[in-house]
C-alpha cells in the first residue's frame, strides 16, 4: 500500500511518466472502492474527474435510501470528490438502465431463468454508455473500483483475476472488448478488500468505514419477488400459481409462482419429504417446479450463447469456468455448437448450473471470455 511507489496500480505497458496529467474518469458510485479508485489515480498523477451515473429517473434520487441507485450514494460520492478537489459530474443513464438491464432482470425471470444485472450493467451501461460518454469528451481512461486485473503479457493487454480471490470480480467484466482494455483502469485488483480499508482509513476518505452494499441496487430492500409483482405482468405463467412435482412427475405440492423459485433452492418448499429435496428444474408453461434430490442437482454439460471471446479463440478449448459469481472455478472442455453456441462438458459434475446466469471462461488466472447458460444436461 506504498503510494509512493509509481508503478503500482498501473497495468505494466504503461510509461507511468506518460500518464501525468492524462484525463481518466472514474466511476464513482459513493462507496470505499470507487472513491479509493479516484484517490489512488489523483496520486499518480492523472487529471481525474468522478462521475456518479445516475440509474433510474427521478424518484432514486430524491428517496433517502442507501441503494447505489440513490441520491445518498451520489451525495458520498460527491464528498469524496469535495475532498479529493477534483470535479463530479452525475450522468443521467436511467432509460438505457431501464432498457438494458431492469427490462431484462424482469423478462428472464418471466422466461423461468435466472438474470445477472450486474454483467448486463458493466456491458451496456458502464463500459457502453459511459464508455462512450467519456470518449465524446475526449477523456483518456475509464477507472472502476472493481476488483479485477488489467495486465500486459507478451505486449497484449489482458483482462485476469484480481489478486484477492475472494472478491475478485473478473467474473462481471468478461465482456470487456480488447480494444477498450489499454484505455481501462482497475486499481482495486491489486490487493486486498482489507488493504483497501486500511488505505482508505489512512488517507481518511469520508467513506472510509460504510458497509459494502449487498443488494441489487434497484430492487427495494433486495425483494425481487415483490419487484417482479410490481414491475411484471402478472398474468404472466411464470408469476402463477402450479405444482410442485418430482422428477418422476409425482405431485407433491403447490407454488404460487415458479419465478420465485431458483435452481438448487432447498428452503421455502413447504414440502414434507424423507430426504432433503431441490428445485432442479422451472417448467413455466406447464407452471411446474420440479424437485429432486442431491444427486439431481448435479449436471455434466450445458450450452451457452451471447459468446463473447476477449480475442479470438479456436475450439475446442481446454479450460477452467465459473458458472456464477464466486470463488468456485471447474475444469472444462469448450466446443462449438449450433447457432452460435457453445457446448460445455465439466471434467466433473457441477452443482445447480442455472440458465441465465453467465459461464466465463479462463486460462489460468487470465479471462477469456463468457456466455448466457442456454441449456443444462443432467
Amino acid at each position: 500500500m506504498d503510494l509512493n511507489d509509481k508503478s503500482k496500480y498501473i497495468p505494466r505497458c504503461l510509461d507511468v511518466n506518460y500518464l501525468i496529467k492524462k484525463k481518466v474518469a472514474v466511476a464513482m458510485s459513493g462507496g470505499v472502492d470507487s472513491s479509493l479508485t479516484a484517490a489512488i489515480l489523483l496520486d499518480k498523477g492523472f487529471d481525474v474527474i468522478g462521475v456518479t451515473m445516475q440509474l433510474q429517473a427521478g424518484a432514486s434520487y430524491l428517496s433517502s435510501d442507501n441503494s447505489c441507485c440513490s441520491a445518498n450514494e451520489a451525495n458520498d460520492a460527491r464528498r469524496v470528490a469535495d475532498f479529493l478537489s477534483i470535479p463530479h459530474y452525475i450522468v443521467d443513464f436511467s432509460e438505457e438502465f431501464q432498457n438494458k438491464v431492469v427490462n431484462y432482470f424482469v423478462e428472464e425471470y418471466l422466461k423461468g431463468r435466472t438474470p445477472n444485472p450486474c454483467v448486463a450493467c458493466n456491458k451496456y451501461i458502464k463500459f457502453g454508455r459511459l464508455f462512450d460518454f467519456i470518449d465524446e469528451l475526449g477523456i483518456d481512461f475509464l477507472a472502476t473500483g472493481h476488483y479485477a486485473q488489467i495486465d500486459c503479457i507478451n505486449e497484449k493487454y489482458q483482462l485476469k483475476k484480481g489478486l484477492d480471490l475472494k472478491k475478485d470480480q473478473s467474473y462481471v467484466l468478461y465482456n470487456l472488448k480488447a480494444e477498450q482494455l489499454p484505455r481501462v483502469l482497475l486499481p482495486m485488483g491489486l490487493q486486498s478488500k482489507d488493504e483497501t480499508r486500511a488505505l482508505a482509513e489512512k488517507l481518511n476518505l469520508p467513506v472510509a468505514h460504510k458497509p459494502d452494499s449487498q443488494e441489487i441496487c434497484f430492487v427495494p430492500n433486495d425483494d425481487y419477488k415483490a419487484f417482479l409483482q410490481n414491475n411484471a405482468d402478472n398474468s404472466a405463467d411464470a408469476l402463477q400459481a402450479g405444482e410442485i412435482v418430482s422428477v418422476n412427475g409425482e405431485v407433491l405440492g403447490r407454488h404460487n409462482g415458479a419465478a420465485y423459485y431458483t435452481i438448487g433452492q432447498r428452503k421455502g418448499l413447504g414440502i414434507a419429504a424423507e430426504k432433503p429435496l431441490y428445485v432442479v428444474k422451472l417448467d413455466i408453461p406447464s407452471k411446474r417446479v420440479i424437485v429432486g434430490g442431491a444427486d439431481d442437482v448435479f449436471a455434466s454439460k450445458l450450452t451457452a450463447d451471447n459468446i463473447h471471446w476477449i480475442y479470438p479463440q479456436t475450439l475446442p478449448l481446454r479450460a477452467t469456468a465459473k458458472v456464477r459469481y464466486g470463488p468456485r472455478i471447474a475444469d472444462c472442455i469448450v466446443n462449438s455448437s449450433n447457432d452460435d453456441k457453445v457446448e460445455v462438458t465439466f471434467d466433473t459434475p457441477q452443482r445447480a448450473i442455472t440458465a441465465g446466469q453467465s459461464i466465463v471462461f479462463y486460462d489460468d488466472d487470465i479471462v477469456l471470455g463468457g456466455g448466457v447458460i442456454d441449456g443444462i444436461e443432467i
